[in-house]
This record gives C-alpha cells, structure tokens and sequence, in this order.
C-alpha cells in the first residue's frame, strides 16, 4: 500500500523517482526503509541514521544493546523509475553470556548476541575477533580493510569501545561518501565485553571522478579516527556537501574553539585605560575589572565567531593547508604511497605566512571578520606538536608555545600549553615550568548559563589555578601546572570518559608514535622530551590510579609518577586519609593563635567545604573551634550556638555532606537549608526563597559573622571586588578577624587587600594550601627512584598491609610538611611586622624571589660546584630515600632536570625564608 501511494504521488509530481520513508520502532527494535541515492548525504532528508545513532547504538552496552543489519536493493523498485532502497533492520541483542570474565573476553561463541552467531560465518568470526582482540589493549578505534572475493568492493571493519563516541555510525556514512563511496551492505554488531564492531562494504559510484577505491578506502580509514574523535561540529553540512574535506572541516572547528578563547577581545582602549587607571586604587580596579569582563563576553560571542566563520569556507581551506605544511608529514619521509590528504594539499593553494594574512585582509569584509581568521594564524604559528594525524585517537591534542598571550591579561608567561578538544568536552593544560605538576580539574555546569560562564572563564581559571601552584610549588622541585576539562552541556554524565579521552591524547604528544598505522612519529617542534605529572583535583581524584596504569601500559617510562593520588595498591599518598593538605592549613590557624595568644576553643568560625572533602572533612577532624556554619555542596548547616561537634565529626569520618546531619542536634536557633529546597523560613522568620541562591551567597550573607573563616571548598573568586564589601561591617571593619585560605582562588587578591586593609589577618592560598602539593612532591620523588621492583616492594600497599618504608616515608612528608608551613608562615608574619606591607602581597613575593632564584640557581655555575651539590642533595633529599637508595644511586635513577630542580628549590627556599 505505502509502495502504490508513493508511486501515485511519483506520478501526480510527475517525477521519476519515488520517495518512500517507511519507519516502525518499539523497544525489541526498529525497521527503517527509505529511497536512497548511493554516495549522497542529503540534508534535507529523514536523518534516520542519526536517530539510529541516538536512540539505540549510541546507549548500547552491556545492560542493553541493539545489533543492525542494513542493505541497499541492488535493482530499482519498479522497471519505470530509478528508485532504490536502502532498509534498516534494528534487533535487540541477546547475549549468549551477559557477564564474562576477563578469560572470556575475546570467546566469540560467549560475548556475542546469538542471532549473529547463527549468521555469522568462520571467516568473520575470526575477523571480528582479531579486531575486538585489538580493540581491548587500544583506546582509539581498530579500523581494518578486506577485499571482497571476485569484485572491487571493500569491506571495512571498524571496533571501538562502546560510549567512546556518539553519531559515529551516521558519520562514517558522511565519511566515505565525500570520497564517492556507497555501501551495499552494514552491520553494527555489540559484544558483551563492552566493543562495537562496524562492517561496511564499499563500492565506488558509476562514472565517479574521485581516486580509485583502493586509494579512496585507505583515506577512509585514515580519517576515521578524525570522525571518531569529533563526529559532529557546526561545521559538519561543509563536509556533507563536499565544500570541505573532513581534515579542513575539524580544523575548522579547533580553530572556532581556539578563537572563543584567545581572540584579543579588549582593543587599544582597555590598554590605554589601564594604564591611565591606577591598579592600586580599589574602586578604579573594580571599574577596570569590570570592563574587562564585558568585553570579553560581550564583543566576540562564540554564536558571533561561528557565523563569520561559515561566511568564509575557502579561508578555512587555506588556513588549513598553512597549518597542514607544517605538522602533516609527508609521503617522502615515510615512504608511503601519496594519499589523498597529501594529493589535496599539494593541489591546493599554499601560501606564506605573510600571503595569507594579505589574502584575509583582501577578502573579509570588516576588522572584525578579519580579527577571527588572523586567530587561525596565530594558532597555526604556535602549535609545535599534534596528534591531529596520528593513524588512531580518541581526541585530538595540541602542544602550544603559549607567547602569544597578551601580558597584559597574563602577566606570567606560562611555560607550555595543551589544548584537547573530544567530542565530549574542551580542556587545557597550563604550566609555568618545564618540570611541573598540579591537579587535573572536571569542571560541570548545571545549566546551560553556568555552561556559557565556565565557558568564558575556563582559560581564566586555568591559567590562575596553574600560577597559584607554582606560588604553592616554591618549596619543591616541580613548578605548577592545572588542567581542567569543561564537559559539553549535553555531556555531563561523561566525566570519565573525558577525562580518559584527555590523558590519552596528551600521550600521543609525550610518548614518541613507534607503531606505524597505530602511533607513528609526529612533526616536533619543541624537539625536547616532556614529561607532566597530573594530580587529583576536582571530579578526578577517583581517575589516578586508571591514568597511571594507562601510561604503563602504553609503556611510558614515567608511569610510576605520572599521576599522584593514586590507591596505596599502587604506591600513592592519598591526601585524604592522612591530611596532607589540612597539615598545612591547621598550622596557619594555630600559628596565627599562637601569636595572638588565643584559645582555639573560644574562637568561632565559618567553613564552606563541607566533611564530605577532603580539606573539609580533615579540617573538622584536627581543629577544636566552635564551628556556626558549614557549606557544601548540599546546602547550609548553622547553629551560632555552635554546630555539634560530635554529629560534624560522625559525617567527617564517613565523608558524608550536611544533607546528612541530625537536625535535632542543632539549637533553637540553628537551621539547614539544602540547594533543592525553596520558600523555608528559618527560626528567626526569614523566608529562603531559594536554597541554591542561599547556599552560593551564604559567605556574603550577615548571618556569616565569625571570627575564622577558613574556605575549604568553592568556586575561583567566590569574593571579588564587586561582593567584597558584603563581608565588612558597618564601621568599615572586616566581619571576619582571621582568614586562612585552604581553597585555592576563593578570594581575588584585589579582594584580599580591601579585607586586610579592614583590618583581617589573611594568609592566601599559595601559603596555607601546600601541603597536598609537597605529599605529592615526595609521592613522585620515590616512584623515579625506585626501579618497579623497589617500588613494589616499599611503596606499594598488598592487601590492607603497608610496607615499612611506606609508614615511615609519610611520617617524613608530616614533618616536612609542617615544617615547611612554619617557616613560611614565621616568615611572612615577621616581614608584615616590620614594613606594615599586606600579608597577601608578602606571600606572592616571596614565592616569586623563591621561583626566581630557583630557576637561576639551576643554571649558574653553583651546580658544577660538586662538594656544594653533594651538601645540599644530602640535604634536600627524604633521610628515608637517602639510606635505602644512597646519594650516588638516586642521581643516577632520578633524571637530572628533576635533580637540578631539587637543588634550586631547596637552596632557594631556605635562603629566602
């Protein structure tokens, strides 16, 4: 019948070709039949391969999974129109075995589904096998090509791990028909150890004029990971329509991602008022800062930057080809047959530096339209590596020389930069020193306005998050560095998946390719081995032990140290359970009692970070204070008769939020509101209407009125120059007396000032938050001296026994720890005593004429100095390591630019404090 009323409307239309789209779904499966064009994307079409995508192969796995077969008709519907078919059959699977054990892994005849077993012959078992057998040691997709007997076609079978990407079927379709390629058959096969296997089998349209399909397959292949990595962007319909190659097409797109957040927003004026205005007068740098913020939100707007850039595709092929000279590598070096990417780039034109800026300038039409695409150059001039052609990824990875940040919004040049881009997320990696560590940061959003902020603040907050490390890192040989990784606003539920893509494709930069096909040699520009050391941060902390295992077993040297925060099992120092941040924080607190001769236990104090963190649930444990208010991430708890110590300390020792605190335990004037609950009205008749507002604004809040505040968790710049006067009172003193700041960046330094001018003792975050830092600091000294075996044996934890090494090493980190934070603390207090100068401005320069020195002490003359270098490592050096391992040992194990680094910092330090 729907054949018959299709041709009826052939007819009256008076075409020759039918228009059938035939669609039935339930949850047992889907059939899809459709008229079909071969080697055609149609964008206007019914789209039933992204829907097949999105609603059954994308959310396949384990619990529930969804096989397809696919055929095109060979013939035409009727013999009067040209019409063909292509039908989609959609079947839930049944695994034979839903559970398999690592052993059963690769047993075809258990992890598939029994209707494929039924059909499927010997020769693509074992074909599939031997890709799933890839698939389960690799992280990026397995793509292989097979001849199919007695005819061109191809057959391509690709395996990845499912969840590793979205609307990849739909994309490979995408893919091979910008090479004039169709299929006659497809099949998506799921397998219960977690693999998709894709089969495709590719014939060339009649009459095409593109490479033969030999050429034309192998360029498939290659380009698959592209599509894997990024499956679709705002740029996709270039490449359906063929305007674009794929490569131009997501370059493209970096370079949209690149230019939202480093297109030069602020102009000639914003320089010119900065240095009219002065810094140091508080009202004018609110007025400045200001300004700042809206320009940068309000001039470019990544909806603004995308629209130009889809004026202007022939520049982005150009912008590409400039960039594709440099990092792609070329037939000749490797001896490889010219594949289409390189026939294409010679083809196209290629133009200097100075060409192309020139053919920008000629073809845009205003400044700035012209601004955009000159951020494509400054980006192509500034990558020194990528993974953008590796064989095999699963995101793709930039290594930038970071000079072109303007210095007068980053006034610290950074040492390096990475850029990742998956299609789950963005995310950055900052360093302010070639031998660095710090945390790698989730960074989520809860609607799609948070998303658009932490949008725009997301470099921001990289690049300040990294240089309070290295403020925090002046006592130890690593200089600071942060990652953070922004999920998309659909992709919140992909924190680990990101977070996997993004160690990944920072690999392929450190790690030199040796597997032609797999991971092959890269073009280098930095031309230096780079080693990073990434720690648990916000979202992460539960990832270290994967990343470590993972950069074994992609047999980086490094791996031992390459993440800290790992699990005892695998020699890490959990900060957590033995408080190493707290260590640091605490003996700030009890120093500035110390000095003030005051009893902790008659002090008052509020904490945001509540005792479901580790900073937080530590700082319950150690202090002794009368705690009013607690906020975390459920909402507040406060009592100002004080919050019952022994209730805070039952959900301390279980790591549970306020959510979960007995309310009966709290005084008559005591209440907790939680973010979800709105329109309570609290013991003295004030009505919350909103217990999300209540809670992000509770430090603000007059009820905040405490003689302590210690922050141990919240976002950067929770107080900044335009909230800063909610925490004074009305004589212009400061609310708070003390503040000690263990969460990093929760006051802007501006905001630091105006509160110590009010009269708060205030040490900052780069001081009182380092004693996670140094923990680490030790972690990654012992796994670069100790060979695996040695590591083994006294760092690593087997079942719930620690070594004996181990037990002592963290009573060394506890010493060093404490002793560090008092010398600092002892240092900072005698220098404000003598000048009067701002504790918080003491704090930065001190770690700056520690960092200084350092760095120059590493490359004067002082190292050759053997007796004095001999003095100073038996020094610097953990006794621990010294008398297991020995001087000479340690500086033979330990690489020297690590070496050189412990020197530098220890004299550094000590001479400065």
């Amino acid at each position: 019948m729907s054949l018959y009323a299709a041709k009826l409307f052939a007819y009256i239309k008076n075409e020759n070709a039918l228009d059938i789209n035939l669609v039935r779904e339930t949850e047992l499966g889907a059939v899809y039949i459709h008229t079909s064009k071969p080697g055609i994307s149609v964008l206007a079409g019914p789209g039933h391969e992204r829907k097949m995508d999105a609603r059954f192969l994308d959310i396949s796995g384990k619990a529930l999974a969804y096989r397809l077969e696919s055929y095109r008709s060979s013939g035409t519907v009727s013999s009067s129109l040209s019409t063909q078919l292509r039908c989609y059959f959609l079947q839930k699977v049944n695994y034979v075995k839903q559970d398999v054990s690592p052993e059963e892994q690769t047993d075809m005849a258990l992890i598939s589904d029994k209707t494929f077993l039924e059909k499927a012959t010997p020769n693509t078992l074992e074909v599939y096998q031997n890709i799933i057998k890839q698939v389960l040691v690799r992280t990026g997709p397995v793509a292989e090509v097979f001849d199919v007997p007695n005819s061109r076609e191809k057959r391509v079978v690709i395996g990845y791990r499912q969840h590793a990407t979205q609307n990849f079927f739909s994309a490979l379709s995408d893919l091979y028909h910008f090479y004039d390629l169709y299929s006659t058959r497809k099949y998506v096969e799921q397998f219960s150890n977690g693999v998709t296997v894709i089969s495709l089998y590719l014939n060339q349209i009649p009459n095409s004029k593109a490479p033969p399909i030999e050429v034309s397959v192998y360029q498939v292949v290659r380009e698959a990971s592209l599509i894997f990595c990024l499956p679709n962007t705002p740029l996709q319909s270039f490449f359906q329509t063929g305007t674009l190659s794929i490569q131009e097409t997501v370059y493209g797109y970096i370079g949209w991602i690149f230019a939202q957040h480093f297109l030069n927003r602020l102009g000639n004026e914003y320089t010119a008022l900065n240095l009219i205005l002065d810094s140091n007068n508080s009202t004018q740098a609110e007025v400045l800062s200001k300004i700042k913020k809206r320009l940068r939100s309000d001039t470019f707007t990544r909806e603004y930057i995308l629209d130009i850039i889809k004026l202007y595709p022939d520049l982005i092929r150009l912008c590409y080809i400039n960039f594709a000279v440099t990092h792609y590598i070329s037939p000749e070096a490797n001896k490889l047959k010219p594949s289409i990417s390189y026939q294409r780039m010679q083809s196209g034109e290629s133009l200097s530096d100075e060409e192309l800026l020139e053919k920008i300038r000629k073809t845009v039409t205003n400044n700035h339209e012209q601004m955009i695409f000159e951020s494509y150059l400054t980006f192509n001039k500034h990558v020194l590596k990528t993974n953008f052609y590796q064989p095999t990824k699963v995101a793709l990875s930039f290594r930038l020389d970071p000079s072109f940040l303007p210095l007068l919004e980053y006034p610290r040049p950074p040492f390096g930069m990475f850029i990742v881009v998956g299609s789950e997320f963005r995310g950055f990696h900052i360093r302010f020193s070639d031998i660095a560590r710090g945390g790698i940061r989730i960074v989520r959003s809860r609607n799609k306005e948070a998303y658009s902020i932490n949008l725009r603040s997301l470099v921001d907050e990289n690049y300040n998050l990294a240089a309070t490390q290295q403020r925090k890192n002046k006592d130890i040989p690593e200089g600071g560095s942060k990652g953070t990784i922004l999920l998309d606003i659909e992709k919140q539920d992909k924190a680990l998946v990101s977070f996997e893509k993004y160690v990944d494709a920072m690999l392929d930069l450190l790690i030199p390719g040796q597997s032609p096909g797999i991971k092959e040699k890269i073009v280098d520009l930095y031309g230096k081995q780079e080693i990073l050391f990434f720690g648990p941060d916000e979202g992460t902390a539960d990832y270290m032990d994967w990343a470590s295992q993972h950069a074994r077993s992609r047999g980086a040297s490094f791996w031992k140290a390459f993440t800290t925060g790992k699990s005892q099992s695998l020699g890490g120092i959990p900060h957590d359970l033995y408080g190493m941040t707290t260590r640091s924080v605490h003996q700030y607190v009890v120093g500035i009692f110390r000095k003030l001769g005051i009893e902790e236990e008659s002090i008052t104090k509020l904490q945001t970070g509540g005792p479901d963190g580790d900073l937080g649930s530590n700082e319950i444990r150690i202090s002794h204070d009368k705690t009013i208010a607690i906020v975390d991430g459920s909402g507040v708890l406060y009592d100002p008769e004080g919050i019952e110590r022994e209730e805070l300390t039952r959900l301390a020792t279980k790591r549970l939020m306020i959510s979960s605190f007995n309310i009966s335990k709290l005084g008559p004037k005591g209440f907790r509101v939680l973010v979800d609950e709105n329109n309570i009205t609290t013991p003295d008749g004030t009505l919350i209407e909103n217990g999300l507002k209540f809670r992000n604004e509770f430090h603000l809040n007059q009820l905040a009125a405490a003689k302590l505040f210690v922050p141990c968790g919240g976002r950067p710049e929770a107080v900044d120059l335009s909230n800063v006067n909610n925490l004074l009172n009305e004589d212009g003193t400061s609310r708070f007396k003390y503040i000690v700041e263990g969460a990093n960046l929760f006051f802007t330094q501006e905001a630091r000032l105006r509160l110590e001018n009010a009269g708060a003792v205030i040490y900052k975050d780069a001081s009182a938050n380092k004693g996670g830092v140094t923990s680490s600091s030790l972690e990654v000294l012992a796994a670069l001296a100790f060979n695996d075996e040695e590591f083994g044996e006294h760092m690593q934890y087997h079942g719930t026994k620690a070594p004996a090494f181990y037990s002592e090493y963290i009573k060394n980190v506890h010493q060093i720890i404490e002793r560090n934070a008092e010398l600092e603390f002892e240092a900072i207090w005698r220098e404000h005593e003598a000048t009067g100068t701002p504790r918080s401005i003491i704090s930065d320069q001190l770690s700056f004429a520690i960092i200084k020195l350092n760095e120059e002490l590493q490359t004067t003359t002082l190292w050759n100095n053997v007796p004095l270098r001999v003095a100073v490592l038996q020094e610097a050096f953990p006794k621990l390591l010294l008398e297991k391992l020995g001087l000479e040992k340690l500086m033979k194990r330990v690489p020297e630019s690590y070496v050189r680094a412990i020197f530098g910092s220890y004299l550094a330090s000590r001479f400065s404090e």
